[in-house]
């Protein structure tokens, strides 16, 4: 059997990068950033999806500032909402499967039981609202898709929260971190693996069981417990918990954006590891050879 051709976009990002290592295993793989595919230009997506006519397009492109999009919600409407929606009139014509990413941003984090695919998003915040934009134009275009929301998303590269409180422990003998919000960490690496192994059940079956999933590592904690984790059994820097209100940010946080994954699991047979046992990973990642 022919391989398959894939595109995936967002290559130099946290996720993207992790992708386009691992995905060659199932296929023929074409993968772009912002340097070869303007996302911001739908005509650009629609002569690169024209040419390379793949058979799985998997969107790792984002735009992920979180309080810049207050000030920016155009540019990360261009990015998160029409560029999606645009790869997924491109795939449908194309009788291609999607794969696209999505966030726990798209609720309100009132709940306090882990959200299910089908609750209700009421996005609290400007990223957020272009995510979920972005999933409401995929579903859509009446593409083969699967949408997987994930969340706190970290690695050893980009920018993200370990990075960040890695950089600050060096420079700080106290770290003051947020403990009423609460989430899941995911190591990018770890989401990019589940993803390959969603892809090694063949194309067709995920077509058959196309729909949103949530793709999240097992666990829960708070940014200030996750920040602990990072530094490690340590007298300097301390990490003390503060509220939210005591680090006022542009963009509101949901302070409870767990997401249920028992439906990955039944339909897929997959899951993730703990939160803890990735973090563990990935740290002892930076080591190895």
């Amino acid at each position: 059997m022919a391989r398959p051709t894939i595109l995936v976009t967002g290559a130099q990002g946290q996720l993207g990068f992790e992708l386009a290592r691992l995905l060659p295993a199932h296929g023929e793989v074409t993968a772009v950033d912002r340097a070869q595919l303007e996302l911001g230009d739908p005509d650009a997506i629609r002569r690169m999806l024209r040419a390379l006519r793949p058979q799985l397009i998997v969107n790792a492109a984002a735009y992920t500032a979180v309080d810049q999009a207050e000030d920016e919600p155009e540019a990360a409407e261009a990015i998160n909402a029409r560029a999606p929606g645009v790869i997924a009139e491109e795939a449908k014509r194309l009788g291609a499967l999607l794969v696209h990413y999505s966030t726990d941003y798209v609720f309100d984090g009132t709940a306090s039981i882990p959200y299910p695919e089908n609750a209700k998003p009421n996005p609290v915040n400007a990223y957020g609202r272009s995510k979920w934009l972005g999933e409401q134009a995929v579903l859509a275009s009446g593409a083969a898709s699967l949408v997987l929301r994930t969340s706190w998303v970290y690695g050893l590269r980009g920018r993200n929260f370990l990075l960040t409180i890695r950089r600050l422990a060096v420079q700080n003998q106290e770290l003051r971190i947020v403990a009423d919000q609460f989430g899941v960490p995911n190591w990018s690496r770890a989401v990019a693996r589940a993803t390959s192994t969603l892809v090694g059940l063949g194309l067709d079956s995920l077509v058959e069981r196309a729909g949103i999933y949530h793709l999240s590592a097992r666990g829960s904690t708070s940014w200030f417990e996750f920040a602990q984790a990072i530094v490690g059994p340590v007298d300097k820097p301390r990490v003390v918990p503060i509220k939210t209100s005591e680090y006022p940010t542009p963009a509101r946080r949901p302070p409870y954006a767990v997401l249920a994954t028992e439906k990955l699991e039944q339909v897929f047979g997959l899951s993730l590891e703990h939160w803890r046992e990735a973090l563990a990973q990935c740290l002892a990642s930076e080591n190895a050879a």
